[in-house]
């Protein structure tokens, strides 16, 4: 099986402060676990992943407080590890339509 790399981008650069980072990827393990539960219907599975987009939005302010932002190298980590988290769970949803939510 595949393995979810989460947020390496962000990881990777010091722009982005640590806490606030492991912050998204929690959410995003959420969606994990709700997936470990077993199958889902699609549409319970965009209820899910709106919830988590919408939890991300709020963090904007934070990331602002700390000198930084959900900006390019952001969302591109966001959406890669979106991918690969819909990728290892065989889910048929676009990854544009799993973040829709989104304000970044």
């Amino acid at each position: 099986m595949k393995e979810i790399i989460f947020l390496k981008g962000m990881y990777q650069d010091s722009y982005y402060p640590k806490f606030l980072v492991d912050k998204i990827k929690d959410l995003l393990e959420q969606i994990v676990r709700y997936f470990e539960q077993g199958p889902h219907p699609l549409e319970d599975i965009q209820v899910k992943f709106d919830e988590i987009t919408r939890a991300i939005n709020d963090l904007e302010d934070e990331f602002l407080e700390h000198d930084s932002e959900i900006e390019t190298i952001a969302r591109d980590s966001i959406a890669l590890t979106v991918m690969d988290i819909l990728d290892v769970y065989n889910v048929k949803l676009d990854v544009e339509d799993a973040l829709r939510e989104r304000e970044w």
